[in-house]
């Protein structure tokens, strides 16, 4: 059940709220905080209330993690004990579902768990890389650090995911628009004209009759043509769910001019970012292999990462994988992989290829957008003048006869 208490301490009055199986729990965790207990009152939530529903159906955004983290991390350093940081964070946090998850987690731990499995009981908001570095830091008694560092690398991951999104976001309105106004100009503009050219009884080029022959049908099953896209695109989505239509998708990603080097660099900046921030937290290469594969979106990548993890449970060097699929991960990596084995130091050359790849990546999302523009208005202006050519040109051909 959960409650909301007011309570004195040192002067101050303050509120909060605690999932507790009774009154006498929550006065009892008020007054291990060293406090004083005001007022307690309950509140049991019905499945029919719009708390309820609006905490079970929200999701939690990168960034409400991030400042989670690093939120968790500076009162851990200041030296507030786990519960307390939690009940602070929950007051903070605007977001229902994350103050949901918060409240259990301070519960189950109140109760004698451990931070890593409270927050293992919630796999659709912390991921295995989120548990497992709050994991090493809890067994090497630095949780303030492990989570400086997961706020650190969920920053730097959507950084990069925000820079890719941006870069793509001028194309897709574009190409949107083209479709969209090409729709409306072929069921109402060219309907127009071809009336027109009905009652003139006008002998029409073959460009212009097909343009009409797309209208035509395009009006009379417009129904069947909307269903027909709608069915496409539910397709093409399932098809991307089932395993070989991912394996499908991300070869034509990598087998694509520009596009595949990006992905590449992508996967290579994720790959280097999520394994060093797992090796510098403390977890085991092994496990850090096995975290980072289900980090990395691309299932070739994936694969060279399972490859590299049966490598090194035989006593092989990691390098050696990286080396052998050039194909995917650029030289660069299998090389600092290298020099970090020979040097003790993989988790720094990690974080050296991690930025490396991710500056990159930033430049070569901002060269693209400034590519696409030129070629989108190429194909704008292709277009356009191919419908006035089909579509004007006999007008004025006719106009010309009489």
């Amino acid at each position: 059940m959960k409650f909301t208490y007011k309570a004195e301490r040192e002067g101050e009055t303050y509120t909060g709220t605690l999932e507790a199986a009774d009154r006498f729990e929550v006065y009892r965790h008020v007054r291990a905080e060293g406090g004083s207990i005001i007022s307690v009152s309950s509140e049991s939530k019905s499945t029919w209330s719009l708390e309820y529903w609006n905490a079970k159906l929200s999701s939690v955004k990168e960034h409400d993690k991030i400042v989670f983290a690093s939120n968790l991390a500076a009162m851990l350093s200041a030296g507030l004990t786990i519960s307390r940081a939690l009940a602070v964070a929950e007051r903070q946090t605007k977001n229902p579902r994350l103050k949901s998850v918060i409240l259990f987690v301070r519960g189950d731990i109140e109760k004698g768990g451990t931070f890593h499995d409270a927050l293992g009981r919630f796999p659709g908001v912390f991921s295995k890389l989120f548990v497992a570095m709050v994991r090493a830091g809890e067994e090497s008694g630095t949780l303030d650090e492990s989570l400086t560092t997961v706020g650190q690398q969920l920053q730097s991951a959507y950084e990069l995911k925000k820079k890719i999104k941006g870069a793509l976001i001028y194309p897709t309105i574009i190409v949107v628009a083209i479709v969209a106004i090409g729709f409306l100009m072929m069921t109402e503009v060219v309907p127009t004209l071809s009336k027109t050219f009905d009652e003139l009884g006008a002998e029409l080029p073959k460009a212009t009759q097909a343009i009409i022959n797309v209208s035509d049908f395009l009006v009379n099953y417009t129904v069947v043509v909307l269903l027909g896209v709608l069915a496409v695109g539910a397709g093409i989505y399932f098809l991307l769910r089932t395993p070989g239509g991912q394996r499908g998708r991300d070869k034509l990603l990598l087998s694509t001019p520009l596009i595949g080097e990006l992905v590449k660099e992508i996967n290579a900046a994720r790959t280097a970012r999520t394994f060093a921030s797992l090796l510098g937290a403390g977890v085991d290469i092994v496990s850090a292999l096995q975290i980072t594969a289900e980090v990395v979106q691309n299932h070739y990548h994936k694969d060279v990462l399972k490859a590299a993890e049966e490598k090194v449970q035989k006593g092989g060097q990691l390098s050696e994988v990286f080396m052998k699929h050039e194909d995917l991960y650029p030289p660069l990596m299998g090389e600092m992989i290298a020099v970090g084995e020979e040097t003790g130091a993989l988790a720094d050359m990690l974080v050296r290829v991690a930025d490396f790849y991710e500056s990159e990546v930033a430049q070569k999302t901002k060269n693209m957008s400034t590519i696409i523009e030129p070629f989108l208005m190429l194909l704008i202006g292709v277009t356009v003048g191919f419908f006035a050519v089909a579509m004007i040109g006999p007008i004025y051909s006719l106009s010309d006869a009489f």
